[in-house]
């Protein structure tokens, strides 16, 4: 796949990107050199290989799932003006 000067005008107006003439004649030969890399990339056989999360075997760090409070309820409102059990209060706004 090779990309022309009116796709790269293209997508620099879809990226709301402002592109002069000379700088979109540059972007092509370089977008055509990273799509040739794709490809080339495209071309190895990876079929049994494993996705990876890292170069080097490690194990994910887990924490136990539980649902709680975060125990900061009353950190969280100690400098409001006025609470009252843990809730911030405002005053009533009627229109």
């Amino acid at each position: 796949m090779s990309v022309d000067l009116a796709t790269v005008k293209r997508v620099a107006r879809l990226a709301r990107i402002a592109v002069s003439e000379e700088d979109a004649a540059r972007m092509t030969g370089e977008l055509n050199g990273i799509l040739g890399f794709v490809e080339q990339l495209n071309e190895v056989d990876v079929t049994g290989v494993e996705p990876m999360t890292s170069v080097t075997p490690m194990a994910m760090k887990k924490r136990e799932d539980a649902v709680t409070d975060g125990n900061k309820a009353d950190d969280i409102v100690a400098n409001a003006p006025a609470t009252d059990r843990n809730f911030f209060q405002v005053p009533k706004v009627v229109e």
